[in-house]
């Protein structure tokens, strides 16, 4: 389960200022991502490959994140494919114990007078009222489209459903901004940093499942 889903990435997305020339566009599957599992005896197995993401998890759960240089934080047209070979079962997203998803994407955003201030005070993130986070999700048992309350992040997150659980492979383009108002209401913040979870301790089942050519512009 997800419990301390904003707790860990305030602690991994403790953002700086991107060198200057850094280009928005392909988000690459490589040593900037961090692992951060919610239990030592239950974490998923990633695999990066540059331009893909393999996720393993057996009755476990964890998310792997990166922040996003500062040349990304207004870039709102997200793309990736995803699939899923074996997935979990449908579970209802808005339980907080009883909520497995196959895959899901975070998008974590800061208004960005405190994005540049924030640096490494984990302190000062930890205690940030102003953070949001878009989760979009493969898996539940809800309609498309549907945007959920988190049952973890309380009204900083909420969950966007985009595939139902279920196997097979789609593409994905997504509106950040017009979902954060409609999640949140008025205008997006800084986008700055990205996660991906598989989870599937709930119902003691497995997935193996990959996510590819995630792009930002």
């Amino acid at each position: 389960m997800l419990r301390r889903v904003l707790s860990v990435l305030a602690l991994g997305l403790a953002v700086g200022v991107a060198p200057q020339g850094a280009q928005a566009g392909s988000v690459a599957f490589d040593n900037s991502w961090k692992q951060q599992g919610f239990s030592i005896f239950s974490k998923n197995r990633y695999g990066f490959g540059g331009n893909s993401l393999s996720v393993t998890s057996d009755d476990a759960v964890s998310l792997t994140y990166r922040t996003l240089p500062q040349s990304f934080w207004m870039n709102y047209d997200a793309r990736w494919s995803w699939a899923v070979d074996t997935g979990v079962p449908p579970t209802d997203l808005r339980k907080k114990g009883g909520d497995d998803r196959n895959l899901a994407l975070y998008f974590v955003f800061l208004p960005e007078a405190e994005a540049k201030s924030s640096g490494g005070n984990i302190r000062r993130l930890l205690r940030n009222d102003a953070a949001r986070v878009l989760v979009y999700v493969w898996g539940g048992a809800h309609a498309r489209g549907a945007i959920l309350p988190s049952p973890y992040l309380g009204s900083r997150g909420k969950t966007v459903v985009l595939r139902g659980a279920g196997t097979g492979s789609a593409s994905e383009r997504v509106d950040l901004a017009r979902d954060f108002a409609r999640a949140f209401g008025g205008q997006a913040t800084a986008l700055v940093g990205v996660a991906v979870s598989g989870d599937s301790d709930d119902t003691d089942t497995s997935i193996r499942a990959s996510i590819s050519g995630l792009r930002l512009e």
